[in-house]
């Protein structure tokens, strides 16, 4: 089932054209990536597709009552500020305490309910923002930049439990990041961004991409095996995407 739809959308801000002739759709279940060099608009075109930025042209379709999770690029907390994990999660409004113990068991931390939210590593920390995006049970996860920080391990470990969520609940996944290799190897379809959609398709396909070689070179595709997982599911869509993958852990 497609759940959102971009077409030709085009962005300007502060009088500067960031996107233009932005075409995407995602369908339920995949794992989409956005990559592209600094500047390029990724930022902007999901800040676009949630609905903070209205596009200048274009059309954004979404399905009837579409429910999306935000992981942002960072949140700043008041270090002085006294605030428990589950005091977080049930802002602005309160949840029950079950509904904020099994995000925590999505998100991979189901013993932090008690601990202040400065105490956190930045791994755990970027694991309450996933879970408080997931208690809205979205059928749209969308994360930018969300392992920005984070030491390579960090980064594997988070973008497989997002795999793991995207399995549990069923729900698609577009996400922007930095790390090639490690966000590639997680994805089912990458797409290419530089103000335009360079090109798109299976992560083997992109990395041999002219396009995106001219961007970002050739020293991604050794590491694409590094994080290769099996995927077991299938996605109902038109998309040049894979159902599976050979796993080389």
């Amino acid at each position: 089932m497609r759940l959102i739809e971009t077409n030709g959308i085009a962005v300007r801000l502060g009088g500067a054209m960031v996107l233009h002739d932005v075409s995407l759709a995602i369908d339920r279940g995949e794992i989409v990536t956005i990559v592209g060099p600094n500047g390029s608009g990724k930022s902007t075109l999901l800040r676009t597709i949630i609905g903070a930025i209205k596009p200048a042209k274009g059309q954004i379709r979404r399905s009837p009552g579409l429910r999306i999770g935000y992981v942002p690029q960072k949140l700043h907390i008041d270090p002085t500020l006294p605030l428990t994990v589950a005091r977080f999660l049930s802002l602005p409004r309160r949840h029950a305490p079950a509904t904020v113990r099994a995000a925590l068991e999505q998100a991979g931390l189901p013993d932090l309910r008690d601990r202040q939210m400065t105490d956190l590593s930045g791994g755990q920390f970027q694991r309450v923002l996933l879970a408080r995006a997931l208690m809205e049970n979205p059928d749209l996860l969308i994360l930018d930049e969300a392992t920005q920080g984070l030491d390579q391990p960090g980064s594997a470990a988070f973008y497989r439990r997002i795999e793991e969520v995207r399995q549990e609940i069923g729900c698609a996944v577009l996400m922007v990041s930095h790390e090639l290799h490690v966000v590639m190897s997680a994805s089912d379809r990458v797409i290419c961004l530089n103000g335009h959609v360079c090109c798109e398709g299976r992560p083997e396909i992109v990395a041999q991409a002219e396009e995106y070689r001219a961007i970002f070179g050739s020293g991604t595709q050794g590491a694409l095996a590094l994080y290769r997982h099996d995927h077991d599911h299938g996605h109902d869509h038109d998309h040049d995407n894979p159902h599976s993958h050979e796993a080389a852990e």
